[in-house]
């Protein structure tokens, strides 16, 4: 991948971080994704006491590029206000799975980038609120 692609895509996610709703506890996620055709869309993590209703920054990044028609993705950069390396969960490795998305830039907040497969991540499977 370009440097200047994945340093573009992380500081995209890096700035979607301040509009996340994360009211009810959630993680502030930010996340932008490469179309095939170059376009950058970003998105951010919003949170809802009805886990259904949660939404991570991957996919939210991902929806508004497909409400413009995108279906193609090269690459989906995520960076989360966490310590250590944000994990996508299951739905969100799914969904990223159903667009075929190539690969998958996991950022910190301290500047450490991971160039990943989707196939090489294992998705965090979290415990569903009762």
């Amino acid at each position: 991948m370009n440097f200047d692609i994945v340093d573009t895509m992380v500081r995209m996610a890096a700035d979607a971080i301040r509009n996340s709703y994360t009211e009810h506890g959630g993680i502030a996620a930010g996340a932008c994704v490469l179309s095939s055709d170059g376009a950058l869309y970003s998105g951010c993590s919003v949170d809802h006491p009805e886990t259904v209703l949660n939404y991570s920054a991957e996919v939210v990044a991902m929806l508004r590029a497909v409400s413009d028609g995108k279906r193609e993705f090269d690459a989906l950069a995520v960076v989360a206000d966490i310590d250590g390396t944000y994990i996508p969960d299951e739905d969100s490795w799914m969904f990223m799975k159903e667009f075929e998305v190539e690969k998958i830039i996991l950022a910190d907040l301290e500047g450490d980038v991971k160039i990943l497969n989707l196939d090489e991540i294992e998705p965090y499977k979290p415990r569903r609120r009762n």
